[in-house]
């Protein structure tokens, strides 16, 4: 239309493309939007959990600021979050952390996070002020619905029961109301402390166990439908795929799609859209 309309020196036709363009743009982006987030369960809410490693103070503070980032990320989105277990550091930061998302694609968006975090940086805890390299990592389950069964053997399951250790709340550390629920076979480890309610506590654990085994069992299938194939493609659990370096340049990059930004304030800020619509894309193509 853009040729015919100055082809034909059209001033109506050339006016009539500049107010067809905005809709196109629309359907584009819906289009892909639905390319991006077609997978079985993207459309779930999502289990978030971030994990410290090895390092002590340092990396536990690292699992801070992520935390930090990934729920004001989740608040940008719309989304609804709720922190069930809680493990603080020592000195400072969080050994671990799990928290449910609730919203529309919730986990569609948030599987683009699983994998290692890389942090470089000054570190604020070493008197020396030497650079310092830590580590940590995310793990994002979908939040299955009731009518989605995992089986789950009882004798398969050791229950404790402890003091929960979170922030804030008057039955912090006065009754024994947190659990914890080890899947035997598995070894997978579960826990929720955010509920007064020993039995409210249990059942949120029972459903990040059985999102968990779900997930595990998904994999199996997806490692051996890979054998078979001689497909290798990359699942990228446990997997580097960011670096956050603040020393001595100012550089996030994505390791996975080579996107990158220096604009590290907005990205620890919750500014992830750019990285997640880039890996997305990516593996729909």
């Amino acid at each position: 239309m853009c040729e015919l309309g100055e082809e034909a020196e059209d001033e109506a036709t050339l006016l009539e493309v500049r107010a067809l363009l905005p809709v196109l743009e629309g359907r584009v982006s819906k289009m892909e939007f639905a390319r991006m987030l077609s997978g079985e369960h993207d459309s779930f809410n999502a289990i978030f959990s971030i994990n410290a490693g090895a390092g002590g103070t340092e990396a536990q503070d690292w699992a801070d600021m992520l935390m930090r980032m990934y729920l004001r990320y989740c608040e940008e989105k719309g989304f609804k979050t709720e922190i069930t277990d809680y493990q603080p550091g020592e000195e400072a930061g969080i050994k671990g952390v799990t928290f449910t998302v609730e919203g529309d694609y919730a986990y569609g968006w948030l599987r683009a996070e699983i994998g290692i975090h890389r942090l470089v940086r000054i570190s604020p805890y070493d008197s020396n002020a030497r650079r310092h390299t830590s580590f940590s990592s995310v793990f994002v389950f979908p939040e299955l619905p009731d009518d989605i069964a995992v089986e789950i053997n009882d004798k398969d399951l050791r229950v404790d029961t402890y003091r929960s250790s979170g922030a804030g709340g008057q039955h912090v550390n006065k009754t024994d109301s947190a659990i914890r629920i080890t899947h035997i076979p598995t070894g997978v480890v579960v826990s929720c402390q955010n509920e007064r309610s020993q039995h409210k506590n249990r059942a949120t654990a029972m459903k990040q166990l059985k999102a968990r085994l779900f997930e595990l069992e998904l994999r199996k299938k997806e490692e051996e439908a890979a054998a078979i194939t001689g497909d290798k493609k990359e699942i990228g659990w446990g997997s580097q795929i960011r670096s956050y370096v603040l020393h001595p340049y100012r550089m996030v990059k994505d390791h996975r799609t080579a996107y990158e930004t220096s604009n590290t304030e907005a990205v620890l800020d919750g500014d992830l859209d750019a990285f997640v619509e880039a890996y997305l894309l990516s593996r729909a193509g």
